[in-house]
């Protein structure tokens, strides 16, 4: 096992004989690239926390404030002057 910046490197044969200890390894957050013949050729990433588990993480690192409820989607409304329409300013700056 070859250790690099903040990933792991294995080979097959190693992976296979001790695949729960790196899956501890990835359950703390841990990468590991496996390798066959020195290429890597997958990865073993942690799963993404959700939405939430996220948020909770900012918030509890004091890099957010949060009051648990979700904004409502806004849609945009274009507003044209004169009262007239887009698609009538569109055909009049083509002319």
């Amino acid at each position: 096992m070859r250790k690099t910046i903040g990933e792991m490197s294995v080979g097959i044969r190693d992976l296979k004989a001790r695949l729960s200890a790196y899956l501890r390894e990835v359950k703390n957050g841990q990468t590991i690239d496996i390798t066959e013949h020195g290429q890597v050729i997958a990865q073993l990433v942690p799963v993404r926390k959700t939405l939430e588990e996220r948020l909770a993480g900012m918030v509890a690192a004091g890099l957010a404030d949060w009051n648990g409820e979700y904004l409502q989607p806004v849609t945009a409304k274009p507003k044209v002057r004169d009262g007239g329409t887009v698609a009538g300013l569109i055909v009049e700056n083509r002319e």
